[in-house]
């Protein structure tokens, strides 16, 4: 004890702070806040090398033993404050001055390196989970597109049609003949028998229909189909009815069916053909690539593609824009983008056509009356489409209205000798054909006998007794 006073009263002679009796395991941690100047009270610097370097400052606590000699402080008793130049640099000393906060603990202190005390000072770097590394990232995103691609694909795909004849098909109940690539064609005879028949006639139907919606059948009267002679038949064009689809089928693919379907029939080295609406553009096919079979033809109302080479910009253009809104956009997606077309015609967006529709808008006020006139129909409507809609209706506005490899402005007499004759019937009230280029079609065509019908819509043949005028005039008889 007296060894403890005298040491106690050196350190009062030399104006040094007594030491305080605290235990070691009682130290508590004290928050500390200094309020200093910047560069009086810089206690930590950094080295090159990476490494604390210790400066003495003004108000640097002094360490002294109880013998009252000044020594390093201890591991042990060693207050231990490190702060890196950047934070000082960065953080809220930055500046001339500022206040910071450490803790002073006594007791048991470890030593840290320069790292791991600017790690002290920094913010944890958040992580957010919900970020993908941008390998990650394109991956995901190409698998998305693929399964985007693969999805559009099946969307725009039309269904397999239905074979007549197939496990899944309809039953086959038509009269039929097989083609020379396999395909089979259904026919439909009229008129009086083949083998007693003065004049033979192939009958190409509409669209939207088959063999059964034979105009010249049904609409010429007995009489002159017994005076005359008349044999007819309809046929299923490909996909329609019982005729399989072709899903090959070109614009003298048609004509060649046609040729194939005279031969089979034993209908003679040449015959007469008429057409009705897009059955009538089969015609201009039949002008074509073969004309040499041909002993007269007929074109009712013959559909006309917007886009035939030849046609005037300003008639084409007031025709088209007199068609149905929905149908200007079928007619334009058939044309730029037929792998299209079965989409178009049966999503929900945007209305289909019209024509496909059977919607009754399409129709002049006489065409209104002529379908009352369409009772039998009921009893086969439902095998027009039977094998599937994309081989028939839609296919028919692809090739109607498709990108042809000629155009029918640039045909040539088929008949340069009078031998036989060609003639084009049109209403003048037409809402699906416009007249104004049926006109100008036939005005570049001079060999063309036209007809034009005022006060007629588009079913200008079913009215009555014109019928009767289209076959004599074909016959050119009285």
């Amino acid at each position: 004890m007296e060894q403890k006073r005298v040491k106690m009263k050196k350190m009062k002679a030399r104006n040094l702070p007594l030491p305080r009796k605290v235990k070691e395991e009682e130290a508590p941690k004290k928050l500390v806040e200094l309020s200093l100047p910047w560069k009086e009270h810089d206690l930590t610097t950094i080295t090159k090398d990476g490494e604390p370097e210790r400066k003495q400052g003004k108000h640097d606590a002094q360490h002294v033993n109880p013998d009252g000699q000044e020594h390093e402080p201890s591991r042990e008793s060693q207050s231990l404050f490190l702060l890196s130049h950047k934070s000082f640099k960065s953080g809220p000393l930055s500046g001339v001055g500022g206040s910071f906060f450490f803790t002073m603990a006594t007791g048991v202190n470890r030593k840290i390196s320069a790292a791991s005390a600017r790690a002290h000072t920094r913010r944890p770097k958040k992580t957010n989970s919900s970020q993908l590394p941008s390998g990650m990232l394109r991956t995901t995103l190409a698998v998305v597109f693929i399964g985007f691609l693969a999805w559009a694909y099946k969307v725009v795909q039309p269904p397999p049609p239905k074979i007549c004849g197939s496990p899944d098909g309809p039953p086959i109940t038509a009269a039929r003949i097989k083609l020379r690539d396999g395909r089979h064609l259904a026919f439909k005879e009229h008129g009086v028998p083949k083998d007693a028949a003065t004049y033979k006639i192939i009958y190409v139907h509409p669209f939207d229909s088959c063999r059964h919606d034979a105009v010249i059948a049904h609409n010429v009267s007995p009489d002159i189909v017994e005076k005359l002679g008349v044999y007819s038949v309809s046929f299923d064009r490909p996909g329609y009815g019982e005729s399989d689809p072709d899903p090959n089928w070109t614009l003298k693919s048609i004509a060649l069916d046609i040729e194939e379907l005279a031969d089979q029939l034993g209908l003679g080295p040449k015959f007469y053909i008429v057409g009705y609406s897009i059955g009538g553009q089969v015609v201009w096919n039949c002008l074509k690539y073969i004309p040499h079979r041909l002993a007269g033809a007929v074109l009712i109302a013959p559909a006309i593609n917007f886009w035939w080479p030849g046609l005037p910009a300003n008639l084409t253009t007031e025709a088209y824009n007199l068609q149905k809104l929905p149908d200007q956009w079928a007619f334009r997606v058939a044309h730029y983008l037929p792998w299209l077309t079965y989409w178009w015609n049966t999503q929900r967006w945007f209305p289909s056509s019209n024509v496909v529709a059977r919607s009754p808008d399409v129709l002049s006020d006489s065409d209104k009356e002529l379908v009352l006139k369409f009772t039998d129909r009921k009893t086969y409507e439902a095998q027009v489409r039977q094998q599937g809609e994309h081989e028939s209706v839609y296919r028919d506005l692809i090739i109607a209205f498709g990108s042809w490899e000629y155009s029918p402005l640039d045909l040539e007499n088929p008949f340069p000798n009078n031998e036989g004759s060609v003639h084009l019937w049109q209403g003048d009230e037409d809402l699906l054909v416009p007249a104004t280029l049926q006109r100008f079609i036939v005005q570049k065509l001079p060999w063309i006998h036209y007809h034009e019908l005022k006060g007629s819509g588009h079913l200008l043949a079913h009215a009555d007794g014109v019928g009767d005028t289209i076959i004599k005039s074909l016959l050119h008889v009285k």
